[in-house]
């Protein structure tokens, strides 16, 4: 393998890792605002941003599609996703 090759492979994991952090922090919000809606009635993505304005409807979607992501990653793409996370740990 070129030493080309190996650093676009370390720099695409370096992005993928900074994505799954991303995808994390979202799910965390949407659970956490979930909860709030089911155990209080309270919504606050709704509150901060206004019940029907479009950022809660993107913070929604980004939400959303953070959730298919983690699905595909703990699924199909497990491999990909351990590899990433588990060679780099070991590799410093």
């Amino acid at each position: 393998m070129s030493r080309y090759s190996e650093y676009r492979d370390k720099k695409e994991g370096e992005v993928m890792k900074v994505l799954d952090i991303i995808v994390t922090v979202l799910l965390v919000i949407g659970a956490l605002n979930w909860g709030w809606v089911g155990l209080f009635g309270y919504n606050p993505i709704g509150a901060l941003f206004g019940e029907t304005a479009i950022w809660t409807r993107w913070i929604y979607g980004f939400v959303g599609l953070s959730g298919l992501y983690e699905a595909y990653n703990f699924t199909i793409g497990y491999n990909e996703m351990h590899h990433r996370w588990c060679e780099t740990a070991t590799s410093h």
